[in-house]
């Protein structure tokens, strides 16, 4: 079942002073917190009748085909974003592909800051006119204050003239600000992250990012987001957090979840825990791009009267 929610109850959550820099407030935030290093080993028997496994990868960047691990088996595959380059058609193609030939039976995936065609504001001011011309009188194009993050300039400007992107999957579930519930577990997903590079999905820190989170239930078991919060799975190799102060407090005071699975940051791959929530970040590439970190595994249990049968 898939529930799109246009308004959501919330409590006030209040913006940080220091949010718009998110390593000097997870400084004074941390005195107040627990950050549990968590090793979770895969799973070594069948899953029980009343659980469900899941499987989670984050930011694959459409390099599935040099994945020299196995995908563990299990009920629900989740991926949190950054599934391609940049979002080309083929890109997408390829990731459908692949995510097809998984064994699971339900396929969970969200978009990233690398998939610029699944942006609707983000490619809007490019499908109506040629992005890379050049305006007669600066001599730039639209794309040239753009980062390339690698890419080839004109396989961005591919990717964003992209019609209708989202039926290229047809082997997953794509959510998008979405609930979705199997087995009675709720699961919500959402790809927004603070400013990056200029890319997709990119709000400014802040009220702007709040407001996505605020799209948030609170009655949800897995959180899904391509962003981590601050102070889990979001410390750069610069010794700078990458996180969100806003999504943290919202996932501590009100959502509440069971796990919040995320990726984005790669060297931030692993599991930690503040005591009450289990924080997953399940990038598969490491930070240099090479997809060597194996699938995170977890077993949830299945609410009261619910069954994997039905």
């Amino acid at each position: 079942k898939r529930k799109l929610l246009t308004s959501i109850r919330t409590m006030d959550i209040p913006i940080h002073p220091l949010t718009s820099d998110p390593t000097s407030a997870w400084k004074e935030i941390s005195k107040t917190q627990r950050v549990i290093k968590v090793t979770m080993k895969p799973p070594q028997t069948g899953v029980a009748f009343n659980k469900a496994r899941v499987v989670c990868m984050s930011d694959t960047h459409s390099l599935t085909p040099y994945i020299k691990f196995d995908i563990p088996d299990g009920d629900i595959f989740i991926h949190a974003g950054d599934f391609t380059k940049c979002g080309q058609l083929e890109e997408v193609i390829e990731f459908n592909n692949w995510i097809g030939t998984l064994p699971h039976k339900h396929k969970i995936v969200i978009a990233g800051n690398h998939e610029l065609s699944f942006d609707s504001t983000f490619t809007h001011p490019f499908q109506n006119r040629n992005s890379n011309e050049r305006s007669k009188h600066t001599g730039m194009s639209i794309l040239d204050d753009l980062p390339t993050l690698g890419n080839a300039k004109e396989n961005i400007v591919d990717a964003v003239q992209t019609p209708n992107i989202r039926d290229v999957l047809t082997n997953c579930t794509y959510i998008e600000d979405e609930l979705i519930e199997i087995w009675g577990i709720r699961i919500y997903g959402s790809p927004w992250q603070p400013e990056f590079c200029k890319w997709a999905f990119n709000v400014p820190r802040g009220l702007p990012c709040l407001e996505k989170w605020n799209q948030i239930p609170s009655d949800i078991d897995i959180l899904v987001t391509h962003t981590p919060p601050v102070g889990h799975g979001d410390l750069c190799c610069s010794g700078v957090r990458a996180g969100c102060v806003e999504l943290l407090t919202t996932i501590q005071k009100r959502v509440k979840p069971k796990y919040h699975v995320f990726g984005h940051v790669h060297e931030g791959y692993g599991i930690t825990s503040d005591g009450r929530v289990i924080y997953v970040n399940a990038s598969t590439c490491d930070i240099n791009y090479l997809p060597n970190n194996p699938p995170i595994v977890f077993d949830v249990t299945l609410p009261p009267g619910c069954r994997k049968d039905e």
